[in-house]
């Protein structure tokens, strides 16, 4: 009886390695199929979202316009005032009404890094080898108490995102990510739930972000909608050009 329990106990624990026995490329794989696999991400041309930000009791209205390739732009409105980011492929900029300063102007480094990366319109696991990134598969972790597969993706530039994927869905639940940014690392962290299918494709409507070692900095959206293969013209995440200077009259 000894032996046979040890064979029994040996066979449950292979059935179990097993089950997390999985490689890089069959976790990504199975994320694109449970997300709709990617004929029907490709199909999607451009994204338009609009949400509700919460954070500490703080409320602002928030919005985000992607479109294919490269191109993004973000909006944060509180009490009629509304700061925009905008990157159009090769070039970031902002309007910082907060800051009394309500004319474009070029995004920092650290900032543009930011929404160059968002600009990605199928994120880092889509055609990583064409861009540069990296994929490893790290074992399984946990996310709230829950087994979650872990992904490290390391991109051209350096930055690392690690993506925890839920062992049912196999859609990511959370994402970590590390900037090495002259000499120090910065990290973040945003947990994603409530999928919805838009154009077939799962997006979710709640994220929750901010610092990974502080989650009272944290802050949480809430999308009310997203709406796929609108029109939206280039001319949105291009920077405007300057106000004329005015000319003194004599």
């Amino acid at each position: 009886m000894t032996a046979i329990r040890i064979v029994v106990a040996s066979l449950a624990c292979l059935v179990s390695v097993s089950v997390w026995a999985q490689t890089a490329e069959e976790l990504v794989a199975k994320n694109l199929q449970a997300k709709g696999g990617i004929e029907k991400m490709k199909a999607i041309k451009s994204v338009r979202m609009t949400g509700q930000f919460e954070a500490s009791g703080f409320k602002a209205t928030v919005g985000q316009e992607s479109k294919r390739p490269e191109m993004v732009r973000e909006t944060f409105t509180v009490q009629g005032m509304t700061q925009i980011q905008a990157y159009d492929g090769s070039i970031g900029w902002q309007i910082s009404p907060f800051g009394g300063r309500r004319d474009p102007e070029m995004l920092g480094e650290d900032d543009l890094r930011d929404l160059a990366e968002t600009a990605d319109f199928d994120g880092p696991l889509v055609d990583a080898q064409a861009k540069g990134n990296k994929i490893e598969y790290m074992g399984h972790d946990q996310v709230d108490g829950d087994d979650a597969y872990k992904l490290k993706v390391t991109l051209k530039n350096g930055d690392v995102f690690y993506y925890y994927l839920d062992p049912d869905t196999y859609i990511e639940i959370q994402i970590e990510k590390q900037q090495f940014i002259r000499g120090s690392v910065r990290e973040s962290v945003t947990l994603l739930g409530s999928y919805k299918p838009v154009n077939g494709v799962m997006y979710p409507f709640s994220l929750e972000s901010g610092p990974k070692n502080n989650p009272d900095q944290r802050g949480k959206i809430t999308i009310n909608k997203i709406e796929a293969n609108v029109p939206i013209d280039d001319g949105v995440f291009k920077m405007p050009a300057p106000p004329a200077a005015k000319t003194s009259s004599k």
